[in-house]
């Protein structure tokens, strides 16, 4: 039996516009093993999210999945399933989302709906993928509520998300995602907007329902200090493209890539007493506006002329065992 859940082979994701056509996922690919914790990471714009939305087919017009295949090894199908070739009309696709595939949406904020109670919401989903009746849906749902760690479950299964915290909405939204026993759960920036001690609490009860459940885990984040609490496997994603990929041990204590050292270099805990605190120059460039060759080489502090800066965007090559790097500077011996 394989020990691959997902795999993402070459996605490409775009957007038509006025200024032509943009791609937001580029010729992206990476795997998921099944009870593992795999960390997407990167700043803000480079294609982390929507590349979960296209696992999810929650891509719309404008947009589109322009090539690429995503499949689903499902212990709930016989035979692995192409989630690219599955469109709004396929009953199969309404069984992934939520049923096999569920998603922790960036903001609990908005991702709840505010005149729905919390038992309601969460009762829903596990009414349509387990077709359980109203009394045993909410009792299924007063013990995912009391599985999060949130006192009270009987009383809170009856109220409104306002009437909550941040930390007990984002508890509710985890609780929701883990209703219908996925096999893969996708948390989008689960600890955006939490504080440090709330947010300590959400990764722990993360890992906490990964051990219990064996749930395979796609985490998305542009805290690479998250990363270190929490993921088992580290893809560096930068202007819709995989940089580095590797153990998140080899990644935070051997990075290759000049991106991947940057990033881990402006970590404040990584920087007590040294002064000023370094900092990526520059900002992510529009996807209208892609630089040539490696997109990373206007802000790059190893920047070769005539290297860094012609042709495709460099490949990930093998540096050592599974620990991959895309970047003719690090080939050529240039980053140290």
């Amino acid at each position: 039996m394989s020990k691959c859940l997902l795999e993402v082979n070459k996605l490409t994701t775009s957007f038509r516009t006025d200024e032509g056509e943009i791609t937001a996922v580029n010729q992206t690919s990476f795997k998921i093993d099944k009870g593992k914790i795999f960390a997407l990471v990167g700043e803000s714009g480079c294609g982390k999210s929507l590349t979960a939305f296209s696992i999810l087919q929650l891509i719309r017009p404008p947009g589109k999945i322009k090539s690429g295949d995503i499949i689903l090894h499902t212990q709930k199908q016989s035979t692995p399933v192409n989630l690219t070739k599955l469109t709004e009309k396929d009953d199969l696709l309404y069984q992934v989302r939520g049923g096999y595939v569920s998603m922790i949406f960036q903001e609990p904020m908005t991702a709840l709906s505010p005149v729905h109670t919390v038992g309601d919401q969460i009762g829903e989903a596990i009414q349509l993928h387990l077709k359980l009746s109203g009394k045993e849906a909410r009792a299924r749902a007063v013990k995912g509520l009391s599985d999060v760690g949130i006192p009270g479950a009987e009383r809170v299964v009856g109220m409104y998300p306002h009437e909550l915290s941040g930390g007990m909405r984002q508890r509710v939204m985890i609780a929701m995602a883990l209703s219908c026993n996925p096999e893969l759960l996708i948390a989008d920036e689960p600890t955006t907007a939490l504080d440090v001690t709330i947010q300590a609490q959400v990764l722990n009860l993360i890992k906490k329902m990964r051990d219990e459940t064996g749930v395979s885990v796609l985490l998305i984040t542009h805290d690479l200090g998250v990363v270190a609490q929490t993921a088992d496997v580290v893809a560096v994603m930068y202007l819709g493209r995989i940089v580095e990929r590797g153990s998140v041990g080899v990644i935070l204590k051997s990075p290759k890539h000049p991106y991947t050292k940057q990033l881990l270099a402006s970590l404040p805990s990584r920087n007590v007493g040294k002064g000023t605190l370094p900092v990526i120059q520059g900002t992510v460039p529009s996807l209208l506006e892609v630089p040539s060759g490696c997109a990373f080489h206007p802000r790059c502090t190893h920047f070769k002329k005539g290297l860094c800066d012609v042709g495709d965007s460099p490949e990930l090559e093998v540096v050592d065992g599974e620990h991959e790097v895309a970047c003719r500077c690090w080939q050529s011996g240039g980053v140290k």
